[in-house]
């Protein structure tokens, strides 16, 4: 007798696998705070950078009004000009006055959070209301994934997900929380909002990434792993290969279903769970060939 062909084999299994859909997307923040200059004056300071974390009421900066800035103003030209003995005495009595009444306020985070951007610095001038600080509110990351809208009906809340972004360097668990109005009626896809817990020191917004929805669950299903199914790529049959109780190859037309973790649904005549399947090796392998199992 030959002898058999050395191969691997898995077992069909009666399984339960997740029906998922996939969708590009990228993180962002639904909530902003926004700091802003409460008064005409110069930024004396400022105590944060992009990308710092800070709690609610973190001192950020502080700001001097432009009144108080061209009084120290004023009086640090009068020191520096001064000829005198007492021309001097009257300057520091002015810079000393100039600074004891110059008003001066603290800029405070309105909200704990991250800082997104900062629109002025140190010795800038700013005028009421110009934006100094933007922040993102803790807690408002969430992920937004664009799901194409012949698969958006499948959609529900409380669908669990997992985030693939390249640039955390790994998976990410959330839910879906709700479906968002579209930006405009020229799309193909609908923004789907995605809740989850974004990682410390990593940014908030513009991290680009991809969704796996789980939209339903295949239970009691036959299914055996991925490199046990063999397609022909001409006629589009699928097959695998059983290893008999009696040591020999059995080929079985199988329809496949559903993909997840590596398994795949197959239904086929003859195929049942317990069933020895080849997983390596089946490839040329003609039907009642000889197989030896590899351990």
């Amino acid at each position: 007798m030959p002898a058999g062909t050395p191969v691997q084999v898995d077992t069909v299994r009666v399984d339960t696998l997740a029906v998922t859909l996939s969708a590009p997307g990228r993180t962002d923040v639904l909530r902003y705070e926004t700091v802003r200059a409460p008064f005409a004056g110069t930024l004396s300071s400022l105590r944060v950078t992009d990308g710092d974390r800070v709690g609610d009421g973190a001192l950020l900066g502080t700001i001097v009004s432009r009144s108080s800035e061209a009084a120290l103003e004023g009086a640090r030209a009068m020191l520096a000009s001064a000829r005198t003995a007492e021309d001097s005495a009257d300057a520091r009595r002015a810079l000393e006055l100039a600074r004891s009444s110059a008003v001066e306020r603290e800029l405070r985070a309105p909200a704990a959070g991250v800082v997104l951007s900062h629109s002025a610095g140190p010795g800038d001038r700013v005028a009421e209301g110009d934006e100094i600080l933007r922040l993102a509110a803790a807690g408002s990351s969430v992920f937004v994934a664009d799901v194409t809208q012949s698969k958006i009906s499948a959609v529900r809340p409380g669908q669990p997900v997992r985030i693939e972004m390249p640039a955390v360097g790994r998976t990410l668990d959330g839910v879906v929380r709700s479906l968002l109005p579209a930006a405009g009626g020229q799309t193909y896809s609908a923004p789907v909002r995605i809740d989850f817990r974004m990682l410390p020191g990593v940014p908030s917004v513009g991290l680009f990434g991809t969704a796996e929805i789980t939209v339903d669950r295949r239970e009691g299903v036959l299914s055996v792993p991925e490199t046990a199914v063999l397609t022909d790529d001409v006629s589009g049959v699928s097959r695998v290969a059983v290893a008999t109780p009696d040591g020999k190859a059995r080929w079985i037309d199988v329809t496949p279903g559903v993909r997840d973790g590596g398994r795949v649904e197959v239904s086929g005549p003859g195929l049942a769970a317990g069933d020895v399947v080849i997983v390596s090796g089946q490839v040329g392998l003609p039907g009642g060939a000889p197989v030896v199992v590899s351990p």
